[in-house]
């Protein structure tokens, strides 16, 4: 059997399983290369529990060489190019071929496409930026805390709601609550409206129940960090003493320099192989865009990212070894919603199913927080 070479770019959850996996499914005369830039994988999900100070990034995040041990080569540098027709890849000036190639870069942050947010608030979809609200969260005795999705779409669609949540339970839990009111500004009309109108009337639900103002369809435009102020397309402005946000997302550089991107901005796939229009070459997780039955996109997640490798990885395999039935990706999905106060709801449906997703969202309790507890111990260890 002639050795095949399988390029992996992007050391996140998708990343990480497609690697392992083949590398667990082929015979050590194939090399399986993943290419990342940073030196841990850091535990996305995870982010909302260090905002808060209950977690440590030691505690959230694996050294991404560790994969090393398992057989996985694993090339750490900045992804200068990507040649899809040859699949290519230029790390650091050096040339890398594969025989297939997984593109899995995710989305990139940009809060310089909003004028001042970066200077006046924190990112808290970042190690830094989560960590630097934790301690600012600290300094705030009075006024108000906001929570801005500054544009979409934008991965994990229940997160600026958990962290409102979180944030509020933190007051009340230190006794400042009375004394600093919450709130969230997004441009989309309600919460996760994908997954369809009884899910996002009882995220609001959650959210309102606990004092929380909630401001749909506010576009950001600009932020003025001296005086403390946001400014939305509909004319109107909010007024901040702590501002926690979400920054826009778009597809890495490097993949827009591609021509990896259809019209959506995202890397247009076959939504149940995965597989982009270059032959051999798959993009998985954020850095993708599914269109919807609704005219919506399948939301960017780390559950969609992890399926989504699992089924690349097996036929990618099987193309090599022409072993096991060929998979496809059926668009079921599911992720904790954390409220606070050691509760959490649990959502989870198809996303596929037509004429619009089939998604339910479970009431929270201490049993699913504690469910997702046990999942990132496990995940981390299982795949680290």
């Amino acid at each position: 059997m002639q050795s095949k070479t399988i390029l992996i770019l992007g050391g996140g959850i998708g990343g990480v399983v497609a690697a392992s996996l083949l590398r667990k499914s082929l015979s050590r005369e194939h090399r399986v290369i993943l290419i990342e830039r940073e030196a841990r994988h850091v535990f996305q999900p995870s982010l909302l529990w260090l905002m808060t100070g209950n977690r440590a990034p030691e505690n959230i995040s694996r050294p991404v060489d560790a994969l090393g041990k398992r057989g996985i080569e694993v090339v750490r540098g900045n992804i200068e190019r990507i040649d899809p027709a040859r699949r290519a890849v230029q790390v650091n000036g050096t040339e890398w071929t594969g025989d297939y190639l997984i593109v899995a870069l995710g989305a990139e942050l940009a809060p310089e496409a909003i004028p001042g947010l970066a200077q006046a608030g924190h990112n808290f979809y970042t190690l830094a930026g989560a960590e630097a609200l934790r301690d600012a969260r600290l300094k705030l005795h009075e006024g108000r805390l906001v929570v801005l999705v500054s544009g979409v779409p934008f991965k994990c669609p229940a997160a600026p709601y958990e962290a409102a949540m979180l944030l509020e339970s933190d007051l009340r839990q230190r006794g400042l609550r009375e004394r600093v009111s919450v709130a969230i500004y997004s441009p989309e009309p309600g919460p996760m409206t994908t997954a369809g109108p009884e899910v996002s009337a009882m995220l609001r639900q959650m959210v309102e129940s606990k004092g929380i103002a909630y401001h749909p369809e506010h576009a950001v435009t600009k932020v003025d960090p001296q005086e403390r102020q946001i400014y939305f397309t509909n004319n109107t402005t909010a007024k901040f003493d702590l501002l926690a946000y979400i920054p826009p997302h778009r597809a890495p550089q490097v993949v827009r320099e591609a021509g990896l991107c259809g019209e959506s901005g995202w890397v247009p796939v076959n939504r149940f192989k995965l597989e982009t229009k270059f032959p051999g070459v798959y993009a998985i997780g954020d850095v993708t865009g599914i269109p919807l039955a609704i005219g919506k996109p399948l939301p960017k997640a780390g559950v969609f990212a992890h399926e989504e490798a699992e089924v690349v990885a097996h036929n990618i395999a099987r193309a090599i070894t022409g072993k096991g039935e060929e998979q496809t990706f059926q668009g079921h999905g599911e992720c904790f919603v954390e409220i606070g106060d050691n509760r959490a709801g649990f959502g989870s449906g198809n996303f596929y199913a037509e004429p619009k997703p089939q998604v339910r969202l479970h009431p929270p309790s201490r049993w699913r927080h504690w469910s997702k507890i046990v999942y990132e111990k496990y995940w981390l260890f299982k795949w680290f």
